[in-house]
């Protein structure tokens, strides 16, 4: 990534503004290396620019419309994929190229293939892929179909989140493949990771994990964040009520519980950055915050017209019943419903998937904040 983007503006500042980064010009590079090794995701197109030869310097509007995902997330998802040499493998998603890459050097080149909505983001993919000696079938289309003409793949890496799983994924894996990809809600704080299989005999199997990290929103969508006016309410408690309570929030580490809860309550987000919890809903502007009172119990401060504590009390207890599942049962149904689901009976704790793409809810992008980083997303 011989150039990046650095953001320059504040988080409600209208246009946004930023700056192009090139490793090209001297007074760049502390600052770009800065951007590739801080951990996080790297901005590398904005507005659907053309890649390749493009000036340095400022920008200002638009958003951005690719980038390179948190390395760490992208590496620890691609061992558990097991590349090897030989196999086909299909990306989707090509960003800056990273993932396609990896792929190549481990799997070699003639059987990767990386697909990406943009032509140029492919273009670009392309050229500095073949600086590095690798040349996969680098081609532009919609991920949601995935790349027939080379199917079946023995594994398929999807670089962005989707609300479900494309039927053409499950379709384009050959007996023994995976497939893994984000599945998430509107809400980036509790993804899920979706690991579709193929048996031997040509079975789908597929299974949702909760997981820390997940990528970003595909196109079309954009995940709710925490606007800094309603952190401010929240801080101030304004406009809220204070119980005290002997039952304190969920763990963190109750990951499964949490996924059932973005998807049992959907438009809630986590502020990470908090010591104690913090969740809010910025649709409606409602907000939750717990934090010891000192003496074993829990003081409990609720604002706006959804009780978000009792949400997760509820969504609790049915975890809880359905045997507190650090993953669900993935669904794939032939009619094109899906659903997760853990537990049996009564006890089942289970919901629906969206019949589209995207959340019934999105909305414009400028209700969202495309470049914002809520834990890899943090997804």
């Amino acid at each position: 990534m011989p150039q990046a983007y650095v953001r320059r503006s504040g988080p409600e500042e209208t246009p946004p503004r930023w700056d192009l980064l090139d490793w090209a010009v001297p007074a760049d590079q502390e600052e770009l290396l800065g951007l590739l090794y801080g951990g996080e995701s790297v901005l590398v197109q904005h507005a659907g620019e053309q890649v390749l030869g493009r000036v340095p310097g400022p920008r200002s509007g638009g958003s951005m419309t690719a980038m390179s995902s948190t390395v760490g997330m992208t590496v620890a998802l691609q061992q558990r994929l097991n590349l090897r040499p030989g196999l086909r493998v299909l990306h989707i998603g090509t960003g800056a190229g990273v993932t396609a890459a990896i792929a190549c050097q481990i799997a070699g080149d003639a059987g990767v293939v990386t697909v990406d909505r943009d032509e140029h983001v492919t273009a670009a993919a392309r050229a500095r892929l073949a600086l590095l000696g690798h040349r996969p079938t680098a081609v532009t289309g919609d991920g949601a179909y995935g790349w027939a003409a080379a199917a079946g793949y023995d594994r398929i890496f999807v670089s962005y989140a989707v609300t479900r799983v494309p039927v053409a994924w499950p379709e384009q894996l050959a007996a023994g493949g995976i497939a893994l990809a984000t599945l998430s809600t509107s809400s980036p704080s509790w993804p899920g990771l979706a690991v579709v299989a193929r048996t031997a005999g040509g079975r789908v199997r597929a299974r949702l994990e909760a997981v820390r990290l997940g990528h970003r929103a595909g196109h079309g969508w954009s995940q709710l964040y925490l606007k800094p006016g309603l952190l401010g309410r929240i801080e101030a408690a304004d406009g809220g009520s204070t119980r005290t309570t002997g039952t304190g929030p969920p763990p963190e580490e109750a990951r499964g519980l949490w996924l059932a809860l973005a998807n049992l309550h959907p438009g809630l987000v986590r502020n990470w950055a908090a010591d104690h919890l913090v969740i809010g809903a910025p649709d409606c502007g409602s907000w939750v915050t717990a934090r010891p009172d000192g003496s074993g119990g829990w003081m409990v401060a609720v604002g706006g017209p959804r009780d978000i504590w009792a949400e997760i009390q509820d969504t609790t207890t049915r975890w809880q019943a359905a045997g507190s599942p650090p993953s669900y049962e993935l669904h794939l149904d032939s009619d094109g419903t899906q659903w997760a689901s853990a537990g049996r009976g009564s006890a089942e704790l289970s919901w629906q998937l969206p019949t589209d793409l995207q959340p019934a809810d999105a909305v414009p992008s400028h209700d969202r904040d495309p470049t914002t980083s809520q834990k890899e997303s943090a997804p």
